[in-house]
């Protein structure tokens, strides 16, 4: 054969379906999944969001049985998100014994005990501007916001929650958390910190979601996303203050961010598929431009390339229901 032709040739390990599975290096399963899930207090019809399609606000009377579906379709591990109708300016319900943070991790638990609860630990649906904290003039009081962090993780770990998700973006949050959970006895409940979480526009799907009436935005306490080696800076603080695991947020542009961190830490890291990132897939494939199935699997895989040992996505009931290419 002439020695213009190759003879290193890729291609043969990609000539059949079994070839390519066998040597496929990147695997994600549902096992690898958190299905994130917004529970609304008060009202007892779920509520359509316009912006997720497909993506319910679940009315906290149907949240137990809403956990046992998932339960029987194979998820694992739930984020929780309260739409409070009992705002004010601190957020003060996210610290009640009765109140919805607790509430939502008591049901999960005590409906399926096996399930994994990370609480979503922040007050911008509880309070009445919307922001992640105490409001003063000067904008958002990160030390006052460490206290009533640290009350709402004790009263969520109380609930039976199993992790307490800071997302706050508060500096010190994971520090002033964890000695919160210690002090109280709780010293086996975990944190994934949002460790790096951008001041991102893929958020607004999410916005509606959650009922979110802040004005302004939250440039002064999450990061520019412009900023790389900040991003990697952040999560290492978190792991130096107590976290049992990292995210980033969101996941799909910031795949630089979760591999620069994969190397970085030795901790499980997390990355969120947010709701613009759904919003995107899912309107593109009814206006018929994608193949939902593909890009989803697509996108969920590089996710899992890049680093990420743990996705959060909305996407996560269709596969458990489904499969891979659901």
């Amino acid at each position: 054969m002439s020695s213009h032709f190759p003879q290193v040739r890729p291609r043969r390990l990609r000539k059949s379906e079994s070839l390519r599975t066998l040597f496929q290096e990147t695997e994600f399963s549902v096992n690898d999944l958190v299905l994130p899930i917004f529970v609304e207090e008060e009202v007892d019809d779920y509520a359509v969001i316009e912006t997720m399609p497909g993506v319910l606000r679940i009315p906290e009377s149907k949240l137990a049985y809403e956990i046992e579906r998932y339960a029987k379709a194979g998820i694992r591990s739930v984020m929780t998100f309260g739409i409070s109708h009992h705002m004010d300016a601190t957020g003060s319900d996210t610290w009640k014994e009765d109140g919805l943070v607790a509430r939502m991790a008591r049901i999960c638990k005590d409906t399926v005990p096996e399930m994994i609860v990370m609480s979503d630990t922040c007050f911008c649906e509880y309070t009445s501007h919307g922001h992640c904290g105490v409001l003063h003039d000067h904008g958002v009081d990160n030390d006052a916001t460490l206290v009533n962090l640290g009350r709402q993780a004790v009263i969520a770990a109380a609930a039976g929650a199993d992790f307490i998700a800071p997302s706050a973006a508060m500096d010190g949050q994971v520090q002033a958390i964890r000695s919160a959970l210690d002090e109280a006895g709780f010293i086996d409940t975990s944190i994934m910190a949002y460790s790096t979480k951008f001041a991102s526009s893929l958020y607004g799907p999410f916005r509606e979601a959650g009922g979110s009436v802040l004005q302004g935005n939250r440039k002064n306490y999450q990061m520019n996303p412009m900023n790389r080696r900040e991003a990697i800076r952040e999560s290492l603080m978190d792991e130096q203050e107590g976290a049992d695991a990292l995210m980033v947020k969101p996941a799909g542009a910031y795949l630089d961010v979760i591999s620069d961190i994969r190397a970085a830490s030795r901790l499980p890291l997390a990355a969120y598929q947010v709701s613009g990132e759904y919003a995107m897939i899912k309107f593109a494939a009814q206006a018929g431009a994608i193949d939902e199935r593909k890009v989803v699997r697509e996108t969920l895989g590089a996710i899992k390339r890049a680093g990420a040992d743990i996705i959060l996505s909305y996407f996560a009931m269709d596969i458990a229901e489904n499969g891979i290419d659901y």
